[in-house]
């Protein structure tokens, strides 16, 4: 069986995005939350907002932002989503057995 694990949640990135302003070192960012370091150091770099044509004074961690990422991309890797004809198989397949398990109870 695989590690267990949970996202972080909107609240924890907020607090990351405060200490990211208060230049609070990352290492410390994980003893508080109750996280790995690396998970800590992971949200930051895939979710750290940077555009050239912005001034670099405007670049940085946002919290809301990151976790709207998170949940754009989460949607976009599910597999039924992508593939709406595997969707619908799936579905028909799952009522073709609702019917079938119904009339051998009846």
């Amino acid at each position: 069986m695989g590690a267990v694990y949970s996202q972080l949640s909107l609240q924890e990135r907020r607090r990351i995005e405060d200490w990211w302003l208060a230049k609070v070192p990352v290492g410390e960012m994980p003893r508080v939350l109750k996280r790995h370091k690396s998970t800590i150091f992971r949200e930051i770099k895939r979710n750290f907002w940077a555009d050239d044509a912005v001034p670099k004074k405007y670049a940085g961690y946002f919290g809301m932002a990151a976790h709207q990422r998170t949940l754009q991309r989460r949607s976009v890797q599910r597999k039924l989503i992508r593939h709406p004809e595997l969707c619908k198989a799936v579905i028909a397949r799952i009522n073709k057995a609702g019917r079938l398990s119904r009339s051998a109870t009846e």
